[in-house]
Order: structure tokens, then sequence, then C-alpha cells
């Protein structure tokens, strides 16, 4: 059984190593929707590296609130989860939902830290808010999948993953859990 908490661990280390770089202003001029549609059409076997630049540009967007302030609660609660301190982040991660609703990547963020701490059912509720704020959040999605695929929800856990997949198709690590789970229910994409 693949061990799914090391697993998350490290895409949320990956991915804070990620938002630390930073792209030249002008790609961060574009639009994000285009961004994302962009990204929908690339595949792992025809753009992979492509692929990984787009999502990497459209994580780092999401990273930014429009307010210094924020932006300083979601590093140091991204910092707090690289550093194995879940009540820390959850703190600074819920101080920051409390201010800023609105704010994506804020309950994205809270939401890892829950699931790192064992506490599934809050994890589910503020990946439902992610995707209410951005329905195409697939590091949401893919989350989604591994704490339904975490709790035996198979069938559930196939269907996040592919709707992660939808978005961001060339994701390595969502497309060996989509073949992981289709070979264990039986399931296939339709």
């Amino acid at each position: 059984m693949v061990d799914l908490r090391v697993t998350l661990k490290a895409l949320v280390l990956a991915i804070a190593c990620g938002y630390a770089t930073s792209l030249p202003a002008q790609e961060l001029e574009a639009d994000p929707d285009a961004l994302l549609n962009r990204l929908g059409t690339l595949t792992a076997e025809n753009d992979e590296a492509e692929a990984r630049r787009l999502a990497n540009e459209v994580l780092e967007r999401w990273t930014h609130s429009g307010s210094v302030t924020l932006d300083l609660l979601l590093r140091r609660g991204m910092e707090a989860i690289a550093d194995g301190d879940y009540p820390r982040a959850i703190a600074h991660l819920t101080a920051l939902t409390d201010h800023a609703p609105d704010f994506a990547e804020g309950w994205n963020q809270r939401a890892t830290a829950f699931f790192l701490s064992d506490r599934y059912g809050e994890a589910v509720s503020d990946i439902e808010q992610v995707l209410i704020l951005e329905p195409r959040h697939f590091g949401a999605l893919a989350g989604l999948g591994i704490i339904l695929e975490q709790l035996g929800e198979e069938e559930s856990a196939l269907r996040a993953y592919e709707a992660a997949q939808q978005v961001h198709p060339a994701e390595p690590n969502v497309n060996s859990a989509i073949e992981r789970l289709q070979q264990q229910t039986g399931e296939r994409t339709l």
C-alpha cells in the first residue's frame, strides 16, 4: 500500500519550493484562466516541461493575495508545514482564512496542514471551500483524492483524481494514482 501521507508531504514540499521561484514579470501578466486553459491541453507525452512551467506559474499566482501581510501569513503557514509543525501552520493559516475568506490558497494550505495532522474532516471541509473559490484548483482536487483514498473511498478518490487530471493532465502523481485506482476498482476513465 502506498503511504499517502508521505506522498502528500513530498508534494507539499515540492510545491513550497516551486513557490519560492519567481517568474519574469511579463509572464506574470498573463490571465490565470488562460494559463489554466493552456495547462489543460498539455499531456506528459507531448509537453511535460511546458506543463510543469505553466503549473508552477499558476501555483505562484495562487500564493498572491494582493496583501503583503496576508502573503506573509501564507508563507509562514507553508514554512510551518514544511517544518512539520502543523499546529503552528494551522494557527497561521486560520488567521489568514479569517482575514481573507476569499483567498483560496489559504484554505488549500490549511487543508494540507489538517490532513497531515490526521484531521480529515476539517481538511475536506477546507478543500470544499477551495473548490468553491477556485473550481480548477488541481492541487486541492488531488489532495481530495489522497484523503478519500486514505479513507478507503477508492471510487470517490478516482473521481477526484480524474477531475484534477482534466485540469492538469501532465501531473505524474495524479496519473499514477488514477492508474493504480483503476486497477484496484476495475473502473476505467470514460
